[in-house]
């Protein structure tokens, strides 16, 4: 009897940083404004103003510290791997995602593609990855490239399962979005899972799938833990499976 393939903790030994650290001087700002207009006026309003920023910033910085870990964990045990899959991650950034994928595997192997930049993710970069990949002892399951995920480097057919996590509505344009799904579905294996996990353009993405011929597509709120500022901004889930052979030159299954 074969041994059982691990699954993933939640509680991570790596260090990953916080998501779209650009954006945390904001809502910063208007706390501190709602604070002073709140003495200069007194009145309640802008105190209970501020409030709500805070609540809505401290939903934010759960999802990027906690909360994916815990929606992402799920999401993989309940794909029940059998360990010697072939896993790709495009937009790994430091690896949140791929590195749990590869603890999920056994003689399989994670890929992580990225352009390293360090608006989308506090200190990305690849070495910070390869830290995290030792820190969670999965370094010798894990490959890193430095690529566009609208070009990916790797051969069609290559991958048993595609994740993204809040990567792919940094792809400039709708035109440049289509194209990423398009290399996804490309690398992927028929029978092949995609998910992708984002805050914006998941119609798009949806319909591009349906497109590609991707059959049991669904799009999913992954609920509170991947809430960035409250419900107004949660997280969907697009996934879907590769059910027929790709024609990378005509984009049509």
């Amino acid at each position: 009897m074969p041994d059982p393939v691990p699954t993933a903790p939640t509680r991570r030994r790596g260090s990953y940083g916080v998501d779209a650290p650009y954006l945390l001087p904001i809502p910063a700002a208007l706390i501190i404004a709602n604070v002073v207009d709140g003495l200069v006026s007194k009145t309640v309003w802008p105190f209970i103003a501020a409030a709500l920023i805070a609540a809505c910033a401290g939903l934010g910085f759960y999802a990027s510290k906690r909360g994916k870990f815990v929606v992402w964990a799920r999401l993989l045990k309940e794909l029940e791997l059998r360990g010697d899959e072939q896993v790709l991650d495009l937009g790994c950034g430091r690896g949140a995602v791929l590195l749990m994928a590869a603890q999920s595997l056994t003689t399989g192997r994670a890929a992580g593609v990225d352009l390293w930049r360090k608006a989308d993710q506090w200190g990305n970069a690849k070495e910070a990855t390869w830290r995290n990949a030792e820190a969670e002892r999965v370094a010798d399951r894990v490959e890193l490239h430095t690529a566009d995920m609208t070009s990916l480097p790797f051969e069609n057919a290559r991958f048993d399962l595609v994740v993204s996590n809040l990567a792919m509505h940094n792809v400039k344009g709708k035109e440049g979005r289509r194209r990423a799904i398009e290399e996804a579905v490309r690398v992927l294996r028929s029978g092949g899972q995609l998910m992708i996990a984002d805050i914006l353009a998941t119609r798009e993405y949806e319909a591009s799938c349906a497109r590609l011929g991707l059959t049991g597509l669904r799009r999913q709120s992954l609920g509170w833990r991947m809430w960035w500022s409250g419900p107004w901004l949660t997280t969907y889930l697009v996934s879907g499976v590769k059910a027929k052979a790709f024609n990378a030159k005509t984009s049509e299954p």
